[in-house]
């Protein structure tokens, strides 16, 4: 299998990244036939289809983008400064106060607060200005052809020509981020036909140019997943020196006052406050920042799987609705970096660990292997990878 090493810039820091380009995308004339049987089969209109897809043809930009996506890895530290700026964190409180209106008629339909849904317009689309210039038909027409993940976008492109014959949209307006995310708040297709509601009351779920569809739509996706009005997602804590560092993940959450009795204090050193279960969330181990995850919290996830992401979104609804800033934690962090984090889960792979997907990111699955073996090699088991455990593996 062919692969290119690529060199990228983001803020200045150059980071690589070795891109897998050995799979071959079938004949795309006999694909878009094969399509188009498909979506009539469905439901799709031919007329519909004539319309949408008309002299498209695959975007080789398109396809580069997915090709080089993934060329970086940041930790929490870096990703939540990056994200959560002065700026935005100004502009942020001002759009609260703007859509004051607005943003409380739809707490009060759907339970979700101003914050959390201002943090997530802030990071998804910078308040709905910047929404993406792609054409969402021709991206997704682009990446369900592509060999690389075909099933998915096939079923994305399937939902966009269902907006458009349900009359959400028209093609030449369905226009978004590159790999077809579309709207102030950035959602798959899918998710538009699935979530999206007329909120202004024009008769159309329009959540590319109406702030008020686009927020209320993504207060119901949230309300969906599980958020509960009124309740907590977030709170920055301390943790000692020595814990029971196996019990610090998202799956488990505990009454507070088991988190005390363990030696957890509020940010400030002052006992725990508050009531209610959550999970101990340590991004960046136990030595780095520290936060009690409450439910709410598990409707961010919904949103995007990425804990880095997640959590960032999370914090910036915290800061929105006025806690201070983030402690580093309690010593100097030095990651793994994307190639040794490779390593790392190559050889755990080899273990025998579950581990899906050699690439350099630390989710979820390579911290509960992480956990396992440090366990099993007498380190702190915070799932939290640094070189002595590389080494020891």
């Amino acid at each position: 299998m062919h692969k290119a090493l690529i060199l990228l810039c983001l803020g200045g820091a150059m980071f690589t990244t070795t891109v897998q380009a050995g799979c071959a995308s079938p004949a795309f004339a006999g694909w878009l036939a094969d399509f188009k049987a498909e979506a009539v089969a469905g439901g799709i209109k031919p007329a519909v289809l004539d319309k949408a897809l008309a002299g498209l043809t695959p975007d080789s930009t398109v396809v580069n983008r997915d090709r080089s996506q993934q060329t970086f890895a940041l930790d929490f530290l870096t990703f939540a400064a990056k994200k959560v700026n002065a700026g935005r964190l100004g502009q942020g409180k001002a759009q609260i106060k703007k859509q004051a209106a607005l943003l409380g008629k739809i707490e009060r339909e759907y339970g979700v607060p101003a914050e959390a849904l201002t943090a997530l317009w802030g990071l998804e689309s910078d308040f709905g200005v910047v929404t993406g210039d792609f054409s969402t038909i021709r991206s997704l027409l682009t990446l369900a052809h592509d060999c690389r993940r075909p099933d998915m976008f096939r079923k994305e492109l399937l939902a966009a020509l269902s907006l458009v014959q349900k009359g959400d949209l028209t093609p030449a307006k369905m226009r978004g981020a590159w790999a077809g995310e579309i709207g102030q708040l950035q959602f798959l297709v899918s998710r538009y036909d699935q979530f999206a509601v007329d909120f202004d009351g024009d008769g159309h779920r329009d959540l590319i140019h109406s702030s008020a569809d686009a927020l209320a739509s993504g207060a119901r996706m949230l309300r969906d997943a599980g958020w509960q009005a009124g309740e907590p997602w977030l709170k920055e804590v301390k943790v000692p020196a020595k814990m029971d560092w196996m019990q610090a993940r998202l799956d488990n959450k505990l009454p507070l006052e088991d988190w005390a009795a363990q030696g957890v204090t509020d940010a400030d050193g002052s006992p725990l406050s508050g009531s209610g279960s959550a999970a101990l969330l340590l991004p960046m181990g136990r030595n780095g920042p520290a936060f009690l995850a409450y439910p709410n919290f598990d409707a961010f996830l919904a949103w995007n799987e990425s804990t880095v992401y997640s959590l960032t979104a999370a914090y910036f609804a915290s800061r929105l609705a006025g806690a201070p800033a983030l402690r580093s934690g309690n010593a100097p962090v030095r990651g793994l970096s994307m190639s040794e984090t490779r390593q790392l889960q190559a050889k755990l792979q080899a273990q025998g660990y579950p581990i899906t997907k050699v690439d350099g990111f630390i989710g979820e699955e390579t911290r509960h292997a992480v956990r396992q073996v440090q366990q099993k090699l007498g380190l702190p088991a915070d799932g939290y990878p640094d070189s002595e455990l590389l080494a020891r593996l």
